[in-house]
């Protein structure tokens, strides 16, 4: 599994295969292509070059080795992650939305808000 970080280099989750489990061993949302949707089948951003991308195009977190976004902190050791659940059925994704230019900037939200959005994030 993959360590995910947020802005300050803390552990906020893993990545296992295609599915994002968050830290209470809880599979929260999928990758497909260079996308993220919630176990509901709601588009909460991108991944793209190690980065977690809300849908302003703004960083929420990040895996080690990324690159083309915001300066990443010094990560913490991660801990040792859990079993994996048995995830979810994917959902049949929806057509994503045109993706925003990413930034150079940490998003204002935070990796547990990021994996439980609703509705569209309101902008800044």
């Amino acid at each position: 599994m993959i360590p995910i970080y947020n802005s300050r280099g803390k552990t906020v989750g893993w990545i296992d295969g295609n599915v994002i489990i968050d830290r209470e061993n809880r599979c929260r949302a999928f990758i497909d292509g260079r996308n993220i949707f919630s176990c509901g089948g709601r588009h909460l951003g991108e991944f793209e070059n190690g980065f977690f991308w809300d849908r302003d195009g703004h960083a929420v977190a990040f895996i080690e080795g990324a690159h083309g976004g915001p300066l990443t902190p010094i990560t913490e050791i991660p801990p040792i992650p859990p079993i994996p659940p048995i995830p979810p059925i994917p959902p049949i994704p929806p057509i994503p939305p045109i993706p925003p230019i990413h930034s150079s900037s940490w998003s204002r939200i935070d990796f547990e808000r990021y994996l439980s959005q609703r509705s569209k994030l309101h902008r800044h």
